[in-house]
């Protein structure tokens, strides 16, 4: 018989909680090494097919989107166990952080509603903890990943301008401008994108973008975990999270 279609008995219940943070850092960091063998390989041989194009496109694409998956599933999952009293630290120190959590923040609603940075910043509040400085390199930076998610998820057409006049305030800045002034020298650049065109999303859209998507989110991660004493959910899957 085949044992994954086997029926329980009845009267059994098998209760389990899944930890798609995990998943999604590992999608992200697989994605990321995906592209980088196409940059490699056209670093080798200037020449890439339209079907490795799209393939590249896809796989830094989706890397971006996976990693703020990843910043997203990680704080509501820690909220959940603590809401649903569902965790098992033998450590009382931790155990009584996540009871006071589960307490202060009880209204799912607001949960919800409150930005995935705030989030992160409510959770170290209520555990008595330094919060992210504003203008730190790591909280910035998921804030900036954030955006181009959010840009990307829920996009508009623009008109994408290229001009020689920087003369500030001679115009409205599109989103494209502005993602230039955030990201530009922050990662290297597309490679299989051509020099003459725009920084946003061309040449911004490569791999060096899809590392630095990954090695920040789990910077961020690292450090609010750290600071709040409690282990991280990948911490035994770090071997797999290499980005090129």
């Amino acid at each position: 018989m085949d044992e994954q279609n086997r029926e329980l008995p009845d009267g059994i219940v098998i209760r389990f909680r899944d930890c798609f943070s995990v998943r999604y850092i590992q999608s992200a960091a697989l994605l990321c090494r995906l592209g980088y063998q196409l940059e490699a390989e056209y670093g080798h041989t200037g020449i890439l097919s339209a079907e490795q194009r799209l393939r590249h496109e896809a796989f830094i694409l989706n890397a971006l989107f996976s990693s703020v998956a990843f910043l997203e599933s990680t704080i509501n999952e820690l909220w959940s166990d603590a809401a649903d009293n569902a965790y098992f630290f033998s450590d009382e120190k931790n155990e009584a952080l996540l009871q006071a959590v589960g307490e202060k923040w009880k209204n799912e609603n607001y949960f919800d509603r409150t930005p995935l940075p705030n989030k992160y910043q409510k959770i170290l509040e209520i555990g008595e903890k330094s919060l992210f400085d504003e203008n730190d390199p790591d909280y910035a930076g998921i804030r900036d990943l954030i955006g181009i998610r959010n840009y990307l998820m829920h996009y508009r057409r623009e008109w994408v301008i290229i001009r020689t006049d920087r003369t500030p305030g001679a115009h409205t800045e599109t989103h494209a401008e502005k993602f230039e002034r955030l990201l530009k020298n922050r990662f290297a650049e597309n490679p299989l994108a051509g020099k003459n065109l725009p920084f946003f999303p061309d040449r911004c859209l490569g791999h060096g973008c899809a590392e630095w998507a990954v090695t920040t989110s789990l910077s961020f991660t690292d450090r609010f975990f750290r600071n709040l004493g409690l282990p991280a959910p990948y911490d035994g899957i770090r071997d797999e999270l290499a980005t090129r």
